[in-house]
């Protein structure tokens, strides 16, 4: 998918890590919501609350999750799933734009 329509974006920036994460929360009319953004070079540990969909439409990088030892590589075209209240790891070597999936 190359648009979202039909969504209100919330103005005010969520800049996390200094500015190393960068990205715009959208509601969409039945109260869901996703943020767009991206993550400059950096290894960062992320908090989650809701179960998120991490969809990678640029850049890559390489994700472990809470409680694994391994890292996973992800690329353009392809997501990963990180468990609610829990969190992730993220090495990111090229520059990330994604869209964070909410569920729940």
């Amino acid at each position: 998918m190359s648009r979202i329509d039909n969504v209100s974006v919330v103005k005010k920036a969520n800049v996390y890590f200094d500015g190393k994460c960068v990205s715009h929360t959208l509601q969409y009319p039945d109260g869901t919501r996703k943020s767009v953004g991206v993550i400059f070079p950096s290894t960062l540990t992320f908090n989650t609350g809701a179960p998120e969909i991490m969809e990678i439409n640029g850049g890559r990088c390489r994700v472990r999750l809470a409680g694994q030892s391994d890292w996973q590589s992800y690329t353009t075209g392809q997501e990963f799933r990180v468990p609610g209240n829990s969190s992730f790891d993220i090495e990111v070597s090229e520059t990330l734009d994604y869209v964070c999936h909410f569920e729940g």
